[in-house]
């Protein structure tokens, strides 16, 4: 105890320029996001306001264009997030069975996450292109618009929901393939004295053994998802605050979207992004708490 004493003013010293920066650029903004929600038509500059309720809530939660842009995240976050999970843990499986070729297939599929995003909405307005588009080609389409004005709802949010997943493959297959490395190989070796199928071995080992892992790539997706916001961007190629940022008629806004296009906006009060921002915080809470609670009883550590 007398040692930790001594030694703790050289953790203060070691931990300070990290607070220090944590407490200024995010402690501070969260605090002071929260404050600004409960102020009725706040003004930044100035800091005036009319008083405090829950007025800011009242409005984002009434707004027809928050609703709309919550069922479009809430899409993207139920369908594409446990289709990139699933297929994410198929091809770790299948690469980590590949062993002459298994560093370059990382390399490759790792590719996309170290890869610019806007760069990636580039490569996808080629492929999805009505006129030359390679995907109109191979599926024999004749100029389908995936993008531009002529789109619907559907064909943007599965142009959408195409970039997302691929965008979302390689992080989650380097964490899931680091996990099935480190699983001990007596598990398949006495499955295999047994004569365990391939697919019994999966459902019976890998997938238990591997579960803290398929935990935590579920939730960190999950946070993701909901945060979407440079994807449409980078499909669309407009910036919030302007006309057809997230499609035509703004049709695929998301709550992030929403959120900046309040900030965006003359004359809106701070105090209504800072309200949908703080119900944006509450859901993905909510989320993650249930994912935590159903965890303990299919999450083996």
């Amino acid at each position: 105890m007398l040692e930790y004493k001594k030694d703790g003013w050289k953790a203060a010293i070691a931990l300070g320029p990290t607070l220090l920066l944590l407490s200024v650029f995010t402690f501070y903004p969260i605090i002071n996001a929260v404050l600004m929600a409960f102020k009725q038509n706040y003004v930044f500059l100035g800091g005036n306001y009319d008083g405090i309720g829950f007025g800011n809530f009242v409005t984002v939660l009434t707004d027809p264009k928050f609703l709309d842009a919550l069922k479009n995240t809430s899409i993207m976050v139920f369908i594409s997030v446990p289709l990139t999970i699933v297929i994410s843990l198929l091809l770790a499986v299948a690469l980590n069975s590949v062993k002459k070729f298994r560093g370059f297939f990382q390399t490759v599929f790792f590719l996309p996450y170290v890869t610019n995003t806007i760069a990636l909405g580039l490569v996808f307005n080629v492929v999805f292109h009505k006129d030359y588009g390679l995907f109109n080609s191979i599926f024999g389409l004749n100029m389908v618009d995936w993008l531009g004005a002529g789109t619907t709802y559907w064909r943007a949010m599965f142009v959408l929901m195409v970039y997302t997943i691929w965008n979302g493959l390689a992080f989650k297959i380097i964490v899931l393939l680091a996990g099935l490395q480190s699983i001990d190989k007596q598990y398949y070796q006495a499955a295999s004295v047994d004569g365990a199928s391939r697919k019994r071995v999966f459902g019976r080992i890998t997938v238990p053994l591997l579960s803290p892992m398929i935990l935590y790539v579920t939730i960190t997706s999950f946070i993701g998802a909901f945060k979407v916001y440079t994807s449409v961007i980078a499909l669309f190629g407009k910036g919030s605050g302007q006309a057809g940022a997230y499609g035509p008629d703004n049709m695929l806004i998301t709550v992030v979207g929403y959120i900046y296009e309040k900030l965006w906006a003359s004359g809106t009060p701070f105090g209504v992004a800072a309200a949908a921002s703080i119900i944006l915080f509450i859901i993905i809470l909510i989320i993650t708490l249930i994912q935590m609670i159903v965890s303990k009883k299919r999450v083996h550590y």
